[in-house]
Parts: structure tokens; sequence; C-alpha cells
């Protein structure tokens, strides 16, 4: 009821409070219709007013006046926010392209966006799907520029090929920077399908590559058409020398492995079974002659066969395995003729069918062509052979000492501290610049395609988030991956065309993917020139 009352009531009621006669309370109240208690809560509200309005501070004009300040920059501020989170067109495809070269499909960039985006401001999926196919198509055009600028520095690939729905895809990596040079999806496999797709690189000397009949088919074509342009034009021929995948040789061999031992593991359990059956019926106290005894032995024999002969096996294997590798078990370089002893020697211990696609890959030739690559380009790197060989122990030493192990007081470290020392008073001058080349032979080696592998992998993780894998986003995909840089291993901090070679006028995917084609082309044709 005081909330209904005037203001002048109010005044009233404090007026008779606070300085009126006995009894004006009561006839003030009964005069403005309201209880004596509420004309006391007046005078104490009025009393209280006055006394603030007389302390020191703004004044209620100054203080209505900084609310509406305050209410405006508060609406200014939440107008600013709606901004922040609706970034402008340009930037949602930027993170609509990097989220589909990333793998990401248009479904989880679109929940990615609404998290970012007010409702009206959410693009729909046709619209994703039309923006990343335009930058596809502006990729695809660019791989056209980069390849062609690419030919002269690819000298070794990985070659592979995945699926698609049944549709291969042939794969090329260049096994050194990890740039990814061929992505292209094919009718088939076939040899002249693969030979087609080796011609875009006729500066390419050594393939690294499984044994595929479709590859060895598409290589033996690409050797024979490089001949005949050869002679066609009088120049010398560009050798291609094909490097059998040791990744495979060990893949196929491990899975054989694992299945002598699966074997030799169930005649262990069958004799095992055989053994506790006995002990049972022994408990019983039945009758002797209704269970054999020779079965378990028997079946104990034929487990410790089984078991010494998943051993010879095992030692077999790992022993043609040594011959593969580059160094020897006593620290000195491989070479064919003793690795070809070992692979033979080792593949006659391996009898069987599940062996027999194993041996058929280690007694191949290619299967050691990376030896004979090794000591070639040792030879050209250093001519003399007992420099070489030395420089060779050096390089071998370097890599296998820390420089940590070396500071330690010790017999070892103090020998190993002089060894280096003896071993370059004994080059002679001059021989840092040796050092360096048999260094980049050495760290060079290329004995598998797993690099391919590598990309393989990553292929297939960005497959299983989209229903189609189209060329042009495989293009697309390839860009990212040519131009972002590695965040981890050896070539970390920098991208594999950079490892690669090739100099651009920008490593951004973004930026790139924003270059005219005929541009890029003008400007890595002009630093050829340059060059």
């Amino acid at each position: 009821m005081a909330a209904t009352l005037p203001v002048l009531t109010w005044l009233g009621n404090a007026y008779a409070v606070l300085l009126g006669r006995h009894g004006d309370v009561t006839g003030h109240s009964r005069q403005a219709g309201c209880s004596r208690q509420a004309a006391y809560q007046h005078a104490a509200k009025v009393q209280q007013l006055v006394s603030q309005g007389q302390q020191p501070g703004p004044s209620r004009q100054q203080l209505l006046h900084e609310r509406d300040q305050l209410h405006s920059e508060n609406q200014q501020l939440w107008q600013w926010l709606d901004q922040a989170l609706d970034p402008p067109k340009a930037k949602q495809q930027h993170f609509a392209v990097t989220a589909a070269a990333m793998g990401l499909s248009l479904q989880q960039t679109l929940t990615l966006l609404a998290i970012l985006l007010p409702p009206k401001r959410q693009p729909s999926r046709a619209t994703l799907g039309r923006w990343v196919q335009h930058h596809a198509r502006q990729a695809r055009r660019l791989l056209a520029v980069l390849d062609d600028a690419c030919r002269h520095l690819v000298l070794c690939l990985c070659l592979d090929e995945i699926f698609f729905h049944r549709q291969p895809v042939l794969m090329g990596i260049e096994p050194h920077s990890m740039a990814w040079l061929l992505g292209e999806r094919a009718a088939d496999r076939s040899g002249p399908t693969w030979a087609k797709a080796l011609a875009a690189w006729p500066q390419v000397r050594d393939v690294a590559a499984d044994g595929g009949s479709g590859i060895e088919l598409g290589l033996a074509l690409a050797t024979r058409k490089r001949q005949e342009d050869a002679a066609r034009s009088g120049t010398a021929v560009v050798p291609l020398r094909v490097r059998l995948d040791v990744f495979h040789i060990r893949r196929e061999g491990e899975r054989a492995l694992r299945i002598v031992w699966s074997q030799a593991e169930s005649l262990w359990q069958e004799a095992d079974k055989r053994d506790r059956a006995k002990t049972r019926f022994d408990r019983g106290g039945g009758d002797g002659r209704r269970f054999n005894k020779g079965k378990p032995q028997q079946a104990w024999a034929k487990a410790l066969d089984g078991f010494h002969e998943a051993q010879r096996q095992e030692s077999a294997w790992r022993r043609a395995l040594a011959a593969l590798e580059v160094w020897r078990a006593d620290g000195s370089l491989n070479e064919r003729s003793w690795a070809e002893c070992e692979v033979r020697a080792a593949a006659e211990q391996l009898p069987g069918l599940r062996w027999a696609k194993v041996r058929r890959m280690l007694l191949d030739r290619r299967a050691l062509t990376f030896l004979d690559r090794l000591h070639e380009e040792l030879t050209l790197a250093e001519p003399c052979p007992q420099r070489r060989a030395a420089l060779v122990a050096l390089w071998r030493w370097r890599r296998d000492w820390p420089a940590a192990a070396v500071e330690e007081v010790s017999s070892a470290g103090v020998v190993a501290s002089l060894l280096p020392s003896l071993v370059v008073r004994g080059l002679g001058a001059g021989w840092e610049s040796s050092y360096r080349r048999v260094s980049v032979v050495l760290r060079r080696v290329v004995r598998a395609s797993s690099a391919v592998e590598c990309v393989n992998s990553v292929v297939r993780m960005h497959q299983a988030r989209h229903r189609s894998l189209s060329q042009d986003l495989l293009d697309l995909k390839r860009l990212y991956w040519n131009v972002r840089s590695l965040v981890s291993g050896k070539r970390r901090g920098r991208c594999p065309y950079e490892h690669l070679g090739l100099k651009l006028p920008t490593y951004d995917p973004w930026a790139l993917l924003h270059i005219n084609p005929e541009e890029l082309k003008q400007q890595l044709s002009s630093q050829k020139l340059v060059e």
C-alpha cells in the first residue's frame, strides 16, 4: 500500500513523526489512509534519503549519464563479439579448404564451423563442397606447374599402388624429401599404365618398389622407351635401376615365421594336453593298458622337433635379414658377393610353400641393387679405395660413438678420442670435402619403399572419412602435403618441396592456392634461367 501513496504523504508522515506534537502521527495517518507503522517507515526512509543526498560524490544526473554510457559500451562489445565469432567469407573458405586437405569430411567441417558461427551465418554443406571443389581444381592446375619444375630434381622414386573402391591409385614418393609426386587414379594397374605415369619423370634413375607384375612391366616398358628416345635423338640413355623393396621382403618373411611358430606352439600344446590327460588317468587308478604311455612321448617328440625346426628357420631368416643390411655384423660395409652367399645359404634353410615367395624375393638380384648403387656412388665420391675405406670407417665411427660417450674419462673414452685423429692424420690434406661427399652417399641409402607406405597410410585415413575421394580432392591433399612444414623427425621445420630443393615464392598452402598458375610457371622458369 505504501508504494501507491504520493510523495507528499511521505513527507507529511515524516514531518508528523519527526517534528509533530503528541497525536499528530495518529491523526495524519488516519487522514492519509495508512497505518502508524507505515508513517514511521516513511519517516525513516525520508531521513535516510536526505542524509545520503548531503554526502559528497557524483550527483544523480551524473550517475544516470554514466549508466547510459556503460550501457552503450556494453551493446558495442556484444556487437564486436558477434563479429569475432563470425569470420568473413574468405576465412571460412580458408578453414573449409584446409580441413578438407587435412582429411576432414564436409560434415565434420560443418560441425566444427557450427561451434564458431551463429546459426544464421553458417554455410550449407553444398556451399562447403563448392569451396573445396573450386580450390581442388586450382590445386590440380598448380601441381601441373610444380611437377614440371620438379622433373630435374627427382632422381629416385618409391612406387606403390593403393585402391579406392577397387580402383587403383598410382603412388610415387621421393624418399629423401618425402615429396608426394605421383597420385593418380587409374583405370587399371597394368604395365602400360605405369609406363605412361613414369614417362613424366625422365630423370629418375632409381626406383624402389615391390615385385608387382604391373610395376615390373611398366618399368621394363619405360626403360625400352628411354632407349628408343635416346637412339632417335642420339643422346645418352638415362639408366633406370630397380631396387626390390626390402620392406615387403621383411613383411612376407615375418608372416611366414609367425606361421612356423604358430604350428610349433600347436604341437607343444597338443603334447601338454596329452601329458595332462595321462596324469589324470594315473590318478584314477584305472587299467594302465587302456592308456598307451607312448602317445605322450610321441607327442612331445613331435613338439620338440617342431620347436627346433622353428628355431632353425628363424635363425636362417635372421641371417637373410643381416645380408640385406648396409653394414655387416663386424662393422664393415656390405657388398654384393658376400650378401649373395649369405642369402643363398639362408634360402636353403627356408623350405616349404610358406617360404616360397620369400625365397623368390631373396634370390632376386634386384634385392641387392642398393648395394651396387651404394658402391658406385661411393666410388664417384672418392676414387681412392684406401682413402674411401678410411672415410667410410670414420663416418661409421662418428655415428656409433656420440660426443658424450667420447668425453667419458675411461680407457675406452681415451682410445675413442685418439682414433679419429689418427684416421684423419692418415687421410691427408683436403679430406673434409671427400668426407662430405661420402657422408651424403651413406646418409641417402634407399633400401625399401617405406616412404610410399607412410604416405599410403595417411591417404587411407583420408579415404576412411570420405565417401568418394575424387582426383581433384586427391590433388588438393597432395599439394597440402608437399608445402606443409613437417613437425617431427629429421626433416622437421621444412616442407617436402624445400627438402627437394624447389624454391617457391611462398610455402603457405592457402597463399599458394591464390597464385595464378601462369605467373607461378613464369617465376619458376626465371629461377631456372638465373641458376
